[in-house]
C-alpha cells in the first residue's frame, strides 16, 4: 500500500478532469486550421496528376503523328496526316486542349532515296487548369513533346 490518504486521489483526479475540460474544443480547431492545407495538398496532387496524364497524351501524340507522317508520299501530305493523326489522339485521349498546334519537320524527304531520313512531329497542347481552385496557380500550362520517326531509305519520295 501506497499510504494515500482519501482527499489526494479526488484532488488528482479533479486536477485531471480541469485539464481535459481546458483541452475541450482544441480537434475542432485544430481541424479548422488544417483542413485549407490539407485541400491545397490534394488540389495540388489532382494538378500534377492532369498534367502528367497531359505529358504522355501528349508524347503519345507526337509519336503516332510522326510515324503517320513517315507513311505519306510527300511532304504536303504528311503534314495533313500527322496533324490530323495527333489530333485523333488527342481526342481519343480525352485530352480536352484549349489549344492544339502540330509542326512537322518534312525536311527529310529532301533527301535521296538510298539515305537515311527522317520525319520529326512537334505537338502543343494547352491544357486548362481554371477547374482547379487552387490559390497561385496559372490558368493553363503548355505541354510540349517532340517525336522522331525514320523515313524507309529505300521508298521513293516526292
Amino acid at each position: 500500500m501506497t499510504g494515500r490518504r482519501p482527499g489526494q486521489r479526488r484532488a488528482a483526479d479533479h486536477a485531471l478532469g480541469a485539464a481535459r475540460r481546458a483541452d475541450a474544443g482544441s480537434v475542432t480547431l485544430e481541424l479548422s486550421i488544417l483542413a485549407p492545407a490539407v485541400l491545397v495538398l490534394l488540389a495540388l496532387v489532382v494538378v500534377a496528376g492532369r498534367l502528367s496524364i497531359a505529358h504522355q497524351a501528349v508524347d503519345h501524340a507526337a509519336q503516332t503523328a510522326a510515324r503517320a507522317a513517315t507513311l505519306a508520299r510527300d511532304p504536303a501530305a504528311a503534314t495533313s496526316t500527322a496533324t490530323s493523326a495527333a489530333r485523333r489522339e488527342l481526342d481519343t485521349g480525352d485530352l480536352h486542349c484549349a489549344t492544339v498546334r502540330v509542326t512537322v519537320d518534312t525536311s527529310g524527304f529532301a533527301v535521296p532515296v538510298g539515305r537515311p531520313a527522317s520525319v520529326t512531329a512537334t505537338v502543343t497542347c494547352t491544357v486548362s487548369l481554371s477547374g482547379l481552385a487552387v490559390p497561385g496557380m496559372p490558368g493553363s500550362r503548355q505541354v510540349t513533346a517532340t517525336a522522331t520517326s525514320p523515313l524507309d531509305t529505300y521508298r521513293g519520295r516526292s
